[in-house]
């Protein structure tokens, strides 16, 4: 059963901002994960803040700069779909086509997805974790077989479950976010909260604080992006392994790019070292085969999940090889 709260509608930004500010408020947008953390009893809010009127922070346009604002509260089936985003963002396409269900990318927001919570058993279950005030992980020795390999902080052991943001990362993407002292922009890599620095929250939004949109600058001609994501079965399931790559090429050369991990991390995890080891380099099978031994440079695997570090290596190479066969 879920708790009893009061249910508000505002019909502007400023109202919503002003309901939000007080305590044990929660945003509604599609309400895929909100409602889920209601009956599991994650929080207990006094006030649910719907978003729905607020037209503003919907839907897809181009910027005069030749990027794209993306509102909020656009689902996820509109970004997979959107034409634009299929032509110069690919990476951001298949990242969102790759969400949940067909429904449930139905009901989903881009906010929603990025802002979710944690879908470690744990967390969500009964138990009184780090992450929600008490004193161990216990994913660290227990059902660890879906958690991470890097950034734990020797903490928290959860991954990110999102599969928009490691492609808005690679793509450098930044947040509009406003509240009440006004609006601010931030990078999406910096947008997520490491362990280390708060264990008990996922982003770095302020109370009061709302995300209303996601700016993407212009894709440059030579852009070839793409997301694959690895999981147990076709649909629902989140990523076992997966990767975006957002790389600028000179016919097979590798200009410069980024690459960020899902299921790897608390946070969209961003490796340097694959970048390191491809920029400049023609992508050939050394290249490639260098590449996928730096993906897991570092990694630290649980008693249950040492399977995905031959997971990360074979995405690496099979995805930096198609993008080698695209760019000849």
């Amino acid at each position: 059963m879920m708790p009893g709260f009061a249910y508000i509608a505002p019909k502007t930004l400023k109202e919503a901002i002003r309901h939000l500010s007080e305590e044990d408020a929660w945003i509604h947008a599609g309400g895929s994960d909100l409602l889920t953390c209601l009956r599991e009893r994650i929080f207990e809010p006094r006030k649910i803040i719907s978003l729905r009127h607020l037209t503003d922070l919907q839907g897809v346009k181009e910027t005069s700069g030749g990027g794209l604002r993306i509102g909020a509260l656009t689902t996820i089936s509109e970004i997979a779909e959107n034409p634009l985003i299929r032509k110069r963002y690919a990476a951001l396409s298949q990242g969102a086509s790759e969400v949940a269900s067909p429904q449930l990318r139905n009901q989903g927001t881009l906010g929603g997805n990025l802002c979710q919570k944690p879908r470690c058993w744990y967390y969500r279950g009964e138990f009184h974790c780090l992450r929600k005030g008490g004193g161990i992980c216990f994913a660290a020795s227990g059902e660890n077989q879906f958690h991470c390999i890097f950034g734990s902080d020797d903490l928290c052991y959860i991954v990110h479950p999102s599969d928009t943001a490691p492609p808005l990362l690679s793509l450098e993407a930044r947040l509009e976010i406003r509240g009440a002292g006004g609006g601010r922009i931030l990078p999406v890599e910096d947008f997520h909260v490491m362990p280390a620095d708060d264990v008990r929250r996922e982003t770095w939004l302020e109370p009061g604080e709302i995300l209303t949109a996601v700016h993407i600058p212009s894709a440059p001609d030579n852009l070839r992006s793409a997301y694959r994501k690895i999981r147990a079965r076709r649909s629902w399931d989140f990523a076992l392994a997966g990767v975006a790559l957002a790389l600028q090429m000179d016919g097979d050369r590798v200009v410069d790019g980024r690459v960020v991990f899902s299921g790897a991390a608390p946070v969209p995890w961003r490796s340097k070292a694959v970048e390191d080891a491809i920029r400049g380099k023609r992508l050939n099978r050394e290249t490639i085969a260098a590449a996928a031994d730096a993906a897991v440079n570092g990694a630290r695997p649980l008693a249950k999940n040492a399977y995905k570090i031959p997971l990360f290596r074979g995405v690496i190479e099979e995805e930096l090889e198609k993008i080698s066969q695209t760019s000849l």
